[in-house]
C-alpha cells in the first residue's frame, strides 16, 4: 500500500508543469472555469469579452488546450469543469456540474470562491462518497476513510488522459489495494491531503490568487 509520500505534491506539480503558462492563458483558464460554473455552454466571443482580449487570441490559446470540450455549435462545454456527465458530481449554486477527476472537485470550489457539494462513486466498490468543499477545506466527508488516487504522468500533452483519468475516489485505503497493485508507482492519499494538493497545483499551474488569495480573472 502506497500512501502519501512527503514529496508527491512537488513531484506531481513538476510533472504537470511543462511550461509556465502565459498571462493570457492564466486569465482565460480562470475566467472559463467561472463561466462554465454557470451551467451553460460558453461562446468563444463571450470568453474573449470577459478577459478583454481579441477572439483570435483566445482561439489561439484554446488551440493549445487540447482537452477542451466543445458542443456541435463550437461552444465550450468543458475544461476541468464540464457539462458532460462524469462520475464526479459537482454542485455549485444549485447547478449540477461535473469534473474530470477527484482532485478537480476539491480544487475548484476555492478557485470559484463558492461552496460545492460533491458526490462520486468509490472506483472499486461503487459506493457513494459525499462531502462538502469550500475555501476552508472538506466537510462532512462520508465515509471519513475515503482516499484519492494519484499517478505521476509521463506525457502531459493531454492532462486529462495522462492524469485526470486515473485520479479517483476510493472509500478506504483497503478498497484501493487492487487498483494500486495494477498501477505500480501510484499513490493514495486522504481526501484532506488531496484538498491541500489542489491548492499546490493551483498555485503552480494557475498562478495562485484562488481560494484564500482571492483575485481572479
Amino acid at each position: 500500500m502506497q500512501t502519501k509520500n512527503p514529496d508527491i505534491f512537488a513531484e506531481l506539480a513538476d510533472a504537470l508543469e511543462t511550461a509556465p503558462p502565459d498571462a493570457l492563458r492564466l486569465r482565460l483558464t480562470r475566467a472559463l472555469l467561472r463561466l462554465l460554473a454557470r451551467g451553460a455552454p460558453v461562446r468563444v466571443d463571450e470568453l474573449a469579452v470577459t478577459i478583454e482580449s481579441a477572439p483570435s487570441e483566445v482561439r489561439a490559446s484554446l488551440a493549445a488546450m487540447p482537452d477542451t470540450e466543445y458542443d456541435v455549435e463550437g461552444r465550450i462545454i468543458g475544461y476541468g469543469i464540464t457539462l458532460r456527465p462524469t462520475p464526479h458530481h459537482f454542485e455549485v449554486n444549485q447547478q449540477q456540474l461535473y469534473t474530470w477527476c477527484a482532485v478537480d472537485t476539491l480544487m475548484f470550489p476555492g478557485i470559484l470562491d463558492r461552496a460545492a457539494r460533491v458526490e462520486s462513486p468509490c472506483h472499486a466498490t461503487g459506493a457513494p462518497i459525499r462531502m462538502g468543499v469550500d475555501v476552508s477545506g472538506v466537510h462532512e466527508l462520508d465515509p471519513s476513510t475515503a482516499v484519492v488516487s494519484l499517478v505521476l504522468p509521463n506525457d502531459v500533452r493531454s492532462v486529462r488522459t495522462a492524469f485526470c483519468n486515473e485520479v479517483h475516489f476510493f472509500a478506504s485505503p483497503q478498497a484501493a489495494e487492487a487498483w494500486l497493485a495494477e498501477h505500480p508507482g501510484a499513490h493514495v492519499i486522504p481526501v484532506a491531503d488531496a484538498y491541500d494538493l489542489g491548492e499546490v497545483l493551483f498555485d503552480r499551474l494557475l498562478g495562485g490568487s484562488g481560494p484564500k488569495g482571492k483575485g481572479c480573472c
